[in-house]
């Protein structure tokens, strides 16, 4: 069984950078469009972020890099209610920003998970799962950076 090791996307956002970085990055935003069951972030390096969905749980990370307006990059547990301790329980997720015209080219990446410590067809099942659930954040999170004016 081949997995992918990686989920890539990009969406263009017509919203300026800043406005785009607050809603990927604060919680009230971020319930919005990933995480409806609560988030809590601490967006600099080192800082915790736990991600509440009824009907999956809690999610666990720990932000690894974070420059306003450029940059978001953090390791999610792959199990819920475990705060990841080494790269087999977690992937690491980022978001790149730049300026593109009058909006923001968001890029995203979800890599390692051929690494997590997960029979195959576990893996294959998390990549399913997450390309999907991330192509529909995404759009809702552009859809909100567009229409929001905070």
């Amino acid at each position: 069984m081949t997995v992918d090791d990686r989920i890539e996307r990009e969406v263009f956002v017509p919203a300026p950078i800043d406005r785009v970085w607050r809603v990927l990055t604060t919680p009230e935003h971020i319930r919005a469009w990933y995480a409806p069951g609560g988030c809590e972030i601490d967006p600099h390096p080192g800082g915790r972020l736990r991600f509440r969905w009824d009907e999956h749980g809690e999610f666990h990370g720990q932000v690894e890099r974070a420059v306003p307006d450029t940059l978001f990059r953090f390791r999610l547990a792959l199990e819920p209610d475990h705060a990841p301790s080494d790269p087999g329980e977690a992937t690491l997720v980022e978001f790149a920003l730049s300026p593109e015209g009058r909006g923001t080219r968001l890029r995203f990446v979800e890599s390692g998970i051929r690494a997590l410590a997960v029979p195959d067809d576990a893996k294959a099942k998390h990549a399913q799962y997450a390309t999907l659930s991330w192509t529909s954040a995404l759009e809702e999170l552009a859809a909100i950076a567009a229409a929001s004016h905070n």
